[in-house]
C-alpha cells in the first residue's frame, strides 16, 4: 500500500527504528548533557582565533586603516572581499528554509535549523566589515537615515556602503525572526524536559508561552508561510544589492550587467558548501546520523553542482562579452586576470568553482562523506578567490601604467579575517550546545511518511 504521502521509491529521511520519543531524546541530548572533549578542543581553537582577530581589530581602530595592505590604487581589497564572502555564505540558510518550504521539500527538515543559524552568524561577521572599514566606527549611526536634529546631514543614498547597511539589516532581521519562530516548539520541548529551575525559567522565557495546542500550531504554520514569502525575494535582493557595489561603477571588469544573477548563484553555491561543511561535522559530533542522512548530503551536493555550473557559465559569459564589446580596457581587464601577476588566483577560482563541483555528477562521489566534505571546503576557498579576483585584479592595473601596483595583505588584514572565522565558529559551537540543532517538531511530521521503519511496514 503506497497511496500515502510519498512515493515508495524515495529513500527514508529518518533512519533507524525511531519513535517520536527517540527523536525528542536524540535532539535534546546535546543540550542536556555536558559538552565532550572534542567540543572543548574546537571551542578553544575558535576562541583563540577570535581573540587574535579582536586584537587586530582594536589595533586597526586605534592606529587607522593604514595598518592594512591598501594603497593608492587598490583602495578596496581584503576587507570587502571578506564582506562579500560572508554575505554569500549567509545565503543558504534563508534559501533552504524559505524557498524549500514554499516548494514543500521534505529533505529540508533535517538541515534547515543549522542553515538558519549559520545565516545569522555569517551575516554578523559580514556586518563587522563595513563598520571597521569606515575607519571611525563611532560614527556608524551616520549610515542610518535619522532626523537632522541629531546634527548630521541625511545619508547619501547613492553610496554603496549605505545599500549594504540596508540590505544586511533587513536580511538579519527577517532571518532572525524566521529562525526564532521555528525554534519555539523546540524551546518548549526543552522547557518541559528541564530539571534545573534556572534552565526551565530561561527556556520558558524564550519559548514565548508555547503550549502546543492546535491553535499554536495553526498560527505557527501561517507565520512560517508568510515569513517564507517575505524571505524568498530577500534571497535574490540582498546579494543583488551587494553586486551593485561593483556593477554601478565604471571600472573595467566591474560594470557588467551579469553581476546580480551571477552573485546570487555564487552566494547560494558558497552558502550550501558551508552548510555542507558544518553539517558533516555536526552529524558526527552530535551523533545525528539518523536525521542528517546521506540523502540530505546528496541533495545538497546536487544544489552545489547546479549553482557551480551557473557560476561557471557566468565566468565564460563575462570573458565572451569583454572580447565581444571591442573595448580594449575591458578586454585588458580580463586578459590581465587570467595572465597577469594574479593569474594563480584566477586559476584557483576557476578550478575550485567550476571544475571541482563537476565531479559530483558521479553518484559514488556525491554520496561519499569524505569527498563531500573536501569539495565543500574547496568551493568556499574558490569563492573567496572569486571575490578577490573581481576586486583586486580589476583595480591593481588601471588606465595609467605609472600607477600600477600589487596588493599584499598585512598580518592585520589576515588576523581580522581569521578572527571573524573564529567568531563564527564560537557562535556556532555555543548554538549547538544550547539550542536544538534539528527541528524535532518538523522531523516528527515526516516520520510516518519518511521514517525507515514506517516505510518497511508500509511497503510490505
Amino acid at each position: 500500500m503506497s497511496s500515502h504521502y510519498e512515493a515508495p521509491i524515495r529513500k527514508p529521511l529518518v533512519l533507524g527504528d525511531k519513535s517520536y520519543g527517540d527523536i525528542s531524546n536524540d535532539i535534546a541530548r546535546p543540550v542536556e548533557t555536558p559538552p565532550n572533549i572534542d567540543w572543548w578542543i574546537a571551542f578553544s581553537i575558535a576562541m583563540a582565533a577570535f581573540l587574535w582577530g579582536l586584537g587586530c581589530m582594536a589595533y586597526t581602530l586605534g592606529t587607522g586603516i593604514g595598518t592594512w595592505g591598501l594603497n593608492k590604487t587598490v583602495g578596496w581589497a581584503w576587507d570587502i572581499t571578506n564582506f562579500v564572502w560572508w554575505v554569500g555564505i549567509g545565503h543558504a540558510g534563508t534559501l533552504i528554509s524559505a524557498v524549500l518550504l514554499l516548494f514543500r521539500q521534505k529533505w529540508r527538515m533535517g538541515i534547515n535549523r543549522s542553515a538558519e543559524a549559520m545565516t545569522i552568524f555569517s551575516v554578523i561577521q559580514a556586518g563587522l566589515f563595513p563598520i571597521i572599514h569606515m575607519g571611525r566606527p563611532w560614527l556608524a549611526y551616520w549610515m542610518f537615515p535619522i532626523p537632522n536634529q541629531f546634527g548630521s546631514l541625511w545619508v547619501n543614498f547613492n553610496s554603496p556602503l549605505l545599500w549594504d547597511v540596508f540590505a544586511i539589516s533587513t536580511y538579519l532581521t527577517v532571518s532572525l525572526v524566521f529562525w526564532w519562530t521555528g525554534l519555539l516548539p523546540d524551546f518548549a520541548m526543552i522547557r518541559d524536559r528541564a530539571v534545573k529551575p534556572f534552565q526551565k525559567k530561561i527556556y520558558s522565557l524564550i519559548s514565548f508561552g508555547w503550549s502546543g495546542r492546535a491553535k499554536d500550531w495553526q498560527r505557527f504554520e501561517e507565520v512560517s508561510l508568510v515569513l517564507a514569502g517575505l524571505a524568498t525575494p530577500l534571497v535574490l535582493s540582498v546579494h543583488t544589492i551587494v553586486s551593485f557595489d561593483f556593477a554601478t561603477s565604471v571600472i573595467p571588469g566591474w560594470h557588467t550587467t551579469i553581476f546580480p544573477p551571477y552573485f546570487v548563484a555564487g552566494a547560494i553555491f558558497s552558502g550550501f558548501a558551508m552548510v555542507q561543511t558544518l553539517l558533516i561535522i555536526m552529524r558526527k559530533v552530535s551523533r545525528l546520523e539518523s536525521y542528517i542522512t546521506l540523502q540530505h548530503i546528496e541533495m545538497m551536493n546536487i544544489v552545489i553542482m547546479i549553482t557551480g555550473s551557473i557560476v561557471g557559465c557566468a565566468y565564460i559569459t563575462e570573458l565572451f562579452i569583454a572580447w565581444y564589446s571591442g573595448v580594449e580596457y575591458e578586454q585588458y581587464a580580463f586578459l590581465n586576470r587570467a595572465t597577469g601577476p594574479y593569474w594563480w588566483a584566477y586559476f584557483l577560482m576557476m578550478s575550485c568553482n567550476v571544475v571541482s563541483p563537476q565531479i559530483m555528477w558521479i553518484k559514488k562521489i556525491r554520496t561519499n562523506i569524505i569527498w563531500s566534505f573536501v569539495i565543500s571546503i574547496v568551493v568556499n576557498v574558490g569563492m573567496w578567490f572569486e571575490r578577490f579576483v573581481i576586486i583586486v585584479t580589476s583595480l591593481h592595473r588601471d588606465y595609467l601604467p605609472s600607477s600600477w601596483t600589487m596588493f599584499s595583505p598585512t598580518f592585520i588584514d589576515i588576523g581580522i579575517f581569521i578572527g571573524t572565522i573564529g567568531f563564527f565558529f564560537v557562535l556556532f559551537l555555543l548554538y549547538a550546545r544550547s539550542f536544538p540543532v534539528v527541528a524535532q517538531a518538523e522531523i516528527k511530521t515526516i516520520l510516518k511518511s519518511s521514517g525507515e521503519n514506517y516505510k518497511k511496514i508500509r511497503d510490505k
